[in-house]
């Protein structure tokens, strides 16, 4: 049998540690590539891709939104990875989140639902000098406790704006329902009452409506159901919201962007909000959820499977496709005459990139809508910071803001031809564009 000598082991020796380094460095290396590309570091950061039809409004409106024209710089550590701004904002929401204080106000709604919101007053008045109440809508199951809406209402306070937050429906963990259904997607029954009762609260105010991912669809459907929604209406802002539910199903269930596993993740979340009012659902007259239907929540994975075995019989949607149809705002928002602008990210790992085409159309056809596009900001991310910490205030919550004064400053200038007649609009556009610049 043949044997190594020890010359044999001596020429092996120096070539053994080499070797090593090697599989070390060739690790290192690895795991370097796996974080530049998971984080994204290479991408370069801009200002937000605006799309718009050149109008006074919109010219007026991009000379007094900075931020709006220029770069947007994320946390430089992990602000450029979509998955990471959004986890960031599901898990915490914001960091050193404030409390404002409010009202809870409850209504009652023609089938039996309680609705309710929460009021918080301005801190100091506004620099128009008006009287301004947002109303406020929150993302898929979430209400006026959430950290990212508390920062963003004790932001605008500040700023001299009313808030009027919507609870959806069945959100509230200590408040049991009084009717048999919860939110839906497009479901504006609860948000209409808020803002009627506000209206009605208030004789005065103007009304600024934000609706935040899932209720940025709620408030677009709103305003373009009927004209009257619109009375008293200064502008609508809404940041990540799909627009078609319809469109956007399919994508829920590919892998890419891992949007399958954040279904799965939000489809979790949901069944266990609907299971906590089983009780009710089930035993409240005239309901339209059976056992059968519980048993197929129990199993589904996706909000697809959820939606059609539960969410849509609450209004009574005989198919899937006819409650996406008929609850998004893509068919409604032409309706909508107020200024808008619609806010994306485009590495929004829940919103797929095909979708976004529905604003950029809309904002080529609608001299009242501008579409803005940033490269970073993830789903409700929008974080800034130098490196690694995250500032209180987002990039979110700063832009809703300075667009808003900037409308309120707009009308508040307008010349009285324009609120009274449609009868030349260009010149009197033209007269306030002239008086606001100088």
């Amino acid at each position: 049998m043949a044997t190594l000598e020890d010359g044999d082991m001596s020429t092996f020796g120096p070539e053994l540690p080499a070797m090593f380094d090697g599989v070390k460095l060739a690790a290192v290396a690895t795991v370097l590539y796996i974080i530049v590309r998971y984080l994204n570091l290479k991408s370069t950061t801009s200002p937000p891709e605006i799309i718009y039809q050149d109008t006074p409004l919109s010219r007026f409106l991009l000379k007094s939104c900075p931020l709006l024209t220029k770069e947007y710089i994320p946390p430089l550590l992990w602000g450029k990875s979509g998955h990471l701004q959004t986890a960031l904002y599901g898990k915490m929401g914001r960091v050193n989140t404030p409390s404002p204080c409010g009202v809870r106000k409850f209504l009652t709604m023609q089938d039996g639902a309680t609705a309710s919101f929460d009021l918080f007053e301005a801190r100091g008045e506004h620099s128009t000098g008006d009287d301004i109440t947002m109303v406020i809508c929150p993302g898929i199951g979430n209400h006026s406790e959430k950290n990212y809406i508390r920062t963003f209402v004790d932001h605008s306070q500040r700023q001299g704006y009313r808030c009027a937050v919507l609870n959806h429906l069945g959100a509230l963990p200590n408040m049991e329902l009084t009717s048999p259904r919860m939110f839906t997607y497009g479901c504006t029954w609860e948000y209409a009452a808020m803002v009627g009762s506000i209206k009605q609260t208030f004789p005065q105010t103007l009304l600024v409506v934000i609706g935040f991912s899932l209720g940025g669809n709620i408030v677009c459907k709103f305003l373009g159901e009927s004209r009257s929604n619109q009375e008293r209406v200064l502008c609508c802002v809404t940041v990540c919201q799909g627009y078609s539910a319809l469109r956007a199903h399919e994508t829920f269930l590919q892998w890419d962007q891992c949007r399958r596993l954040y279904n799965f993740a939000l489809a979790y979340n949901m069944k266990k909000l609907i299971l906590s009012h089983r009780s009710t659902l089930l035993n409240l007259n005239s309901t339209n959820i059976g056992d059968a239907d519980l048993g197929r929540l129990y199993a589904a994975t996706s909000l697809m499977q959820i939606d059609d075995s539960i969410m849509r019989k609450f209004h009574g949607h005989s198919s899937l496709k006819e409650y996406y149809e008929k609850e998004s705002c893509v068919h409604y928002i032409k309706n909508v005459t107020v200024p808008l602008l619609l806010v994306n990210s485009l590495d929004d790992p829940l919103v797929h990139q095909s979708l976004l085409d529905i604003p950029r159309t809309l904002a080529e056809k609608m001299p009242n809508l501008i579409f803005a596009l940033t490269q970073h900001g993830g789903h409700l991310g929008f974080f800034e910071g130098a490196v690694l910490f995250p500032q209180p205030l987002t990039w979110m919550d700063k832009v809703i803001v300075e667009y808003t004064d900037a409308i309120c400053h707009w009308e508040k200038n307008r010349p009285a031809c324009q609120r009274s007649s449609q009868q030349d609009m260009n010149s009197c556009l033209q007269s306030t564009e002239g008086t606001l610049s100088g």
